[in-house]
């Protein structure tokens, strides 16, 4: 398994685990991330910029300490 930021932009992925609390688990599953999702990575900003990813049609960003907790396997 490998974290959000090192898919490759427009590499796929499937959420196999959320590393976090209650509380984070619970902001993500608001964002429609929660494990079983396929997210695409759309691109990610140099130097710790945001990353963008789409996840059911919807685009999100996410901070890069957020994407590092976010493990995926391949799709």
């Amino acid at each position: 398994m490998i974290t959000i930021n090192q898919l490759e932009n427009g590499e796929a992925g499937i959420i196999n685990e959320i590393i976090g609390g209650h509380g984070f688990i619970k902001r993500l599953e608001s964002l429609n991330l929660r494990k079983g999702k396929q997210v695409l990575k759309i691109s990610s900003a140099p130097f710790k910029g945001p990353v963008v990813l789409e996840v059911e049609g919807c685009q999100i960003a996410l901070g890069v300490g957020i994407a590092s907790k976010i493990l995926v396997k391949s799709a």
